[in-house]
């Protein structure tokens, strides 16, 4: 049976685009009722009539503070740090051929922590918008350990090293961290709850300050997911089609540091939403990163919404991190993909 020339030229059919559309339409209808009970639930319930005013007759009541200076930026925190990571999972994904990788199980995440956790001891004045730096700085100094550590091994091949060397690192600057904590008693229980991955407790500044550069790095791994496409076929073949393969993997790298460096700075290092989101958008529509990366910032802001309306019930009226959550989910299927790997499948 001959083949379309769309598809051999590797461009999505209608059929494809179609199921992309559908695919849009079901996560965002699902993310807009998904807000609308975040919103909505809480430690106090707030009724449909008041988010209505909230948007066309605002008066300064109980109610509509606690929706605007609480349960609103919450919600924008939610929706962009699980966009973040899920684009930052997939692109990782991409670049490495790993099924395995994501910021979290390359230490990226930890780095982040690390970092922030340091500034914080040392100059605990320092807002929200220094932090990003500090995590920018810890995610991509981790990055860079991990592939000089990977490429230093002569066995095995090079996915399965950086697998394994990540999550090294990741133990290393764990225990680092809690060290730290250790030794600075005074600020230890702000910083635990902010470590487990949590989106409590942000405002509208926090919220504007990771905007800021989620939005410009959403749209950067966007740009670059037709190029990261190519790398699935290898990098000889990639070269053969024109693309400067180290630029690439560099770009795509440096995305994923500014993705995974803000989203830990403000929310902690939630786990395994990277690992997640990009294998559910691969099954649902298959190798390519041209609707792979907007569907992982789909189901990644919609997974990470639906783990914080969870997370407010298991110790209602109480706060749970919501990483809690997303390691409930994230470690069994992690075990199901490696064990997947070692056999072949």
């Amino acid at each position: 049976m001959m083949m379309k020339a769309s598809q051999r030229r590797g461009i999505p059919g209608r059929g494809s685009r179609r199921r992309l559309w559908t695919v849009a339409t079901a996560c965002g209808v699902l993310l807009a009722v998904a807000i609308l009970i975040s919103l909505r639930y809480g430690s106090t319930t707030l009724s449909v009539r008041v988010l209505y005013d909230a948007i066309f007759h605002y008066t300064p009541s109980r109610e509509q503070l606690i929706l605007k200076t609480l349960r609103l930026p919450r919600v924008v925190v939610t929706v962009l740090v699980g966009a973040n990571l899920g684009v930052a999972g997939a692109l990782m994904q991409a670049i490495t051929r790993n099924p395995l990788a994501s910021p979290s199980v390359f230490g990226l995440n930890a780095g982040a922590a690390f970092a922030v956790v340091c500034m914080t001891m040392l100059l605990p004045g320092l807002s929200a918008a220094w932090r990003v730096y500090g995590a920018f700085a810890g995610a991509l100094g981790t990055a860079v350990l991990v592939y000089a550590l990977s490429h230093m091994i002569r066995w095995g091949k090079i996915e399965l090293n950086m697998t394994l060397v990540g999550v090294t690192v990741q133990t290393f600057l764990a225990v680092g961290t809690q060290a730290m904590l250790i030794f600075n008693e005074s600020k230890t229980e702000q910083l635990l709850f902010w470590l487990a991955g949590s989106v409590v407790g942000n405002r509208t500044y926090e919220a504007s300050v990771l905007a800021i550069w989620s939005l410009p790095g959403l749209a950067a791994a966007a740009w670059l997911s037709r190029s990261v496409s190519v790398l699935g076929l290898g990098d000889e073949l990639a070269r053969g089609l024109g693309q400067r393969v180290r630029l690439l993997r560099g770009a795509a790298l440096a995305v994923v540091v500014v993705l995974a460096g803000v989203s830990v700075s403000i929310a902690g290092p939630i786990g395994f939403v990277g690992l997640i989101v990009p294998h559910m958008a691969r099954y649902i529509l298959g190798l390519d990163y041209r609707r792979i990366i907007p569907a992982s910032a789909l189901l990644g802001a919609l997974l990470l919404t639906l783990a914080d309306i969870g997370s407010r019930w298991i110790s209602f009226p109480g706060e749970t991190p919501v990483g809690i959550v997303t390691a409930l989910l994230g470690t069994p299927f992690f075990i199901y993909l490696a064990r997947r790997r070692r056999t072949g499948q």
